[in-house]
């Protein structure tokens, strides 16, 4: 799969592009699944525009800063997780969660063994029993941060195969696959660790623009410096 590259805006020039974009009768969309601005020119897309999620849209008044912005993240790979809590751009609140859910020799997690292979041995059976807890534990803690706070969004990144274990817990997520301030985040997480938590915290106060191959031309502008996405529909 192609990874799109996105760069990063200044207010200024988000100022710009939303003008240009009046100027020339451009049409432009909120899309709330993703907290973006879709900006076409007739039947083409030209560029998608990443809003801080410390920033709310009025299509009136355009984008303007939330005063009281909350939000979380849930970072999950087999085997780590990381979920924090952040007020106004800034992280408030985390845990970091491990189970041992992967096989040693196959290197696969314990719920892929268990849909390829059935039954399990004694080993696979604690493994299977330390992975319902993993999840449990991270759901318990989403449903804390709602319980205290007012989320904004919720933001995920998980791999599909797991979205059952996360989804189908005993103990529930504080929202569904379907929540409509759920964001998938488009960005490549690898372990589900502290770090990559604190950058995508970062990122996602900032304006990040992805430009069609027509967009590049109508707006004179490229994508670079890159930043690396995970999802090519973004």
């Amino acid at each position: 799969m192609k990874i799109p590259q996105s760069q990063l805006l200044s207010l200024n020039d988000v100022s710009r592009l939303l003008n240009q974009a009046h100027t020339k009768g451009w049409q432009v969309s909120y899309l709330p699944q993703k907290h973006q601005l879709l900006i076409e020119k007739g039947a083409e897309w030209l560029a998608k525009l990443f809003l801080p999620w410390t920033c709310a849209w009025d299509g009136k008044q355009g984008i303007g800063i939330n005063p009281d912005a909350h939000f979380s993240l849930v970072l999950i790979r087999a085997g780590q997780a990381v979920v924090g809590y952040f007020h106004q751009g800034q992280l408030v609140d985390h845990k970091v969660m491990r189970a041992y859910m992967v096989r040693q020799k196959q290197g696969k997690s314990q719920f892929k063994y268990l849909k390829t292979k059935g039954k399990s041995r004694s080993g696979s059976r604690i493994r299977l029993a330390e992975t319902l807890l993993f999840f449990n534990e991270i759901n318990q803690r989403l449903r804390t941060y709602d319980t205290q706070y007012p989320m904004d969004f919720w933001g995920l990144s998980i791999g599909k195969t797991l979205w059952p274990l996360l989804f189908d817990a005993e103990v529930a997520p504080p929202f569904t696959a379907k929540t409509s301030n759920l964001i998938e985040l488009p960005y490549h997480i690898a372990q589900g660790s502290f770090e990559e938590l604190q950058e995508i915290g970062i990122r996602l106060n900032q304006h990040h623009l992805l430009l069609s191959e027509v967009g590049k031309l109508e707006l004179g502008m490229h994508n670079a410096p890159p930043e690396p996405m995970s999802d090519e529909d973004w």
